[in-house]
């Protein structure tokens, strides 16, 4: 792989953390107490579930028209991160045991072939 390609993709990501990074902790330093319980703090929360289930169907998607086989993975993975941030209000978690779960399910059936 190229370095410019490494360069650009590092970029790329840093700029779009802190685009996301920065608002947050400039809006939360003009509140005294950070972001209160309203509409606004409401969609900020479901903002990082959302990201993340949409970067998982993108993401997946080209995998499992190549290969259905993904697909019983990617269900588990997806389902797990559900129900975990639903208990939790963890993205961190959700995402975390998520990825594990796709994991696990992708190697027991490539065991089981």
């Amino acid at each position: 792989m190229s370095t410019d390609v490494i360069l650009v993709c590092l970029l790329v990501g840093v700029v779009n953390y802190l685009f996301r990074y920065l608002p947050l902790r400039i809006g939360a330093r003009r509140t005294s107490g950070g972001l209160k319980s309203g509409p606004l703090s409401r969609v900020l929360d479901s903002i990082g579930i959302a990201s993340i289930c949409a970067l998982l169907v993108v993401s997946g998607a080209p995998d499992v028209m190549r290969d259905p086989q993904r697909l019983l993975p990617s269900l588990a993975g997806f389902t797990l991160l559900t129900l975990i941030f639903w208990r939790t209000k963890s993205i961190i978690i959700a995402t975390l045991t998520g990825a594990v779960a796709y994991g696990l399910v992708f190697k027991v059936m490539l065991m089981a072939v």
